[in-house]
C-alpha cells in the first residue's frame, strides 16, 4: 500500500517525467491526455513539496535545473520498479516468457547448464533463451546480457552472486600416456612429466593446480597450454600428450569408457566454485527469474 503521505505524489511525478522529456507542458499534458494547465500544476505542487525549483520558466522556454535532472534519474528508476511489480504480479497468473540473455563459461556450459535446457524448455514453452558461451568476464550493460555463469569467488559488490556449489578437481591422463611414462606419485613429481595447463584469458598465466593437503598450490612448467576454451586440455589429454587438472565432471564419461584414468588420487580435495550472477539494483524479468530458478533448482538437485 503506497503511503498516504506519497499517494497523491505519483500523478505529480510522472507530470514532471513527462515535462522533463518532451521539454513542454503542452508535449507532456498530450501525452498524459490532460490539459497544459493541469500538467503546469501538477510540477508546481511537486516542486512545493520538494521545496527545489525543477524548471525555469519564460515566456518561450522551459528549461531544467540540476535537482530537475538529478530527481529525474532517481524518478524513472522508481518508476520502472513499479511497471517492474505490475508486469511480475500480471506474470503471476501466466507462464513466463520473454527473452533471456545468459552468457557461460565452455565448462559449465557445454556440461551443466545446455544439457539441462531441453528440460527448461518443456517447463517453459514461451521462454526464449540466447545462450553466450564464453570464458571472458561479461559487461552486463553493453553486451545486453540479463544472467550470467562464472568460476571462482565473486568479489564485484556491484553483483548479485548465488553461487552453485563447489566442484572437485582431479588430474587426469590418458591410459596410453601412462603406460609410456607412468604415474606421479606425488605433485612434486609432475616436474618429470609433460603438464597440459590453460591459460587465463585476463592475466595470460597459467591456471595454477591445487593439491591438498594444505591446500598446496603448483604452478605448472606446461609444455602445452590452451586459452579461451578449457575443453581444450582435456582434448590434448585424451590425445595421450599429458595430464591435466580439470572438473570431476567434465571427464566422467572419459574415466567410465577407459579414456582418461585419474592419478594423485591421494592428493584430491580441491575444487573451485561456479556462481550465478547478475548487477544488483536490477529487476529481473519473470522469463530470467525463471531460468535463475531453474538452474539453482538442477544444481541442489544433483546435491541430494
Amino acid at each position: 500500500m503506497v503511503a498516504p503521505s506519497l499517494a497523491g505524489t505519483l500523478p505529480n511525478v510522472e507530470a514532471f517525467c513527462r515535462t522533463y522529456e518532451t521539454g513542454s507542458f503542452t508535449r507532456a499534458a498530450r501525452m498524459l491526455a490532460v490539459t497544459p494547465q493541469a500538467t503546469s500544476r501538477s510540477v508546481a505542487r511537486l516542486e512545493r513539496r520538494l521545496g527545489v525549483t525543477l524548471f525555469r520558466r519564460t515566456t518561450r522556454s522551459l528549461a531544467p535545473t540540476d535537482e530537475a535532472r538529478r530527481y529525474y534519474e532517481l524518478c524513472t528508476q522508481a518508476l520502472a520498479l513499479l511497471s517492474a511489480g505490475e508486469r511480475e504480479l500480471a506474470s503471476e497468473r501466466a507462464s513466463p516468457e520473454g527473452l533471456v540473455r545468459i552468457s557461460v563459461p565452455t565448462t559449465y556450459g557445454h556440461h551443466r547448464l545446455l544439457p539441462a535446457l531441453g528440460v527448461f524448455r518443456e517447463r517453459y514453452p514461451g521462454i526464449r533463451v540466447d545462450i553466450h558461451v564464453s570464458n571472458q568476464n561479461v559487461d552486463f550493460v553493453r553486451e545486453g546480457h540479463h544472467l550470467a555463469i562464472r568460476m571462482g569467488a565473486i568479489a564485484d559488490r556491484t553483483l548479485v552472486a548465488r553461487k552453485l556449489g563447489d566442484f572437485a578437481l582431479g588430474v587426469y591422463a590418458s591410459s596410453g600416456y601412462l603406460a609410456r611414462h607412468g604415474a606421479p606419485r606425488s605433485p612434486p613429481d609432475l616436474e618429470k612429466h609433460t603438464c597440459i595447463a590453460f591459460q587465463m584469458p585476463r592475466s595470460g598465466r597459467a591456471l595454477p593446480w591445487v593439491f591438498h593437503p594444505g591446500p598446496t598450490t603448483l604452478v605448472p612448467d606446461a609444455h602445452y597450454r590452451c586459452s579461451e576454451d578449457v575443453l581444450g586440455i582435456i582434448g590434448l589429454a585424451r590425445a595421450g600428450v599429458g595430464l591435466v587438472q580439470t572438473y570431476d565432471f567434465l571427464v566422467e564419461d572419459d574415466v567410465a569408457r577407459g579414456t582418461l584414468v585419474q592419478v594423485l588420487v591421494p592428493f584430491r580435495g580441491a575444487s573451485r566454485p561456479f556462481s550465478l550472477i547478475h548487477p544488483k539494483g536490477t529487476v529481473l524479468s519473470p522469463a530470467a527469474r525463471a531460468l535463475k530458478a531453474f538452474v539453482i533448482e538442477r544444481e541442489a538437485a544433483r546435491v541430494k
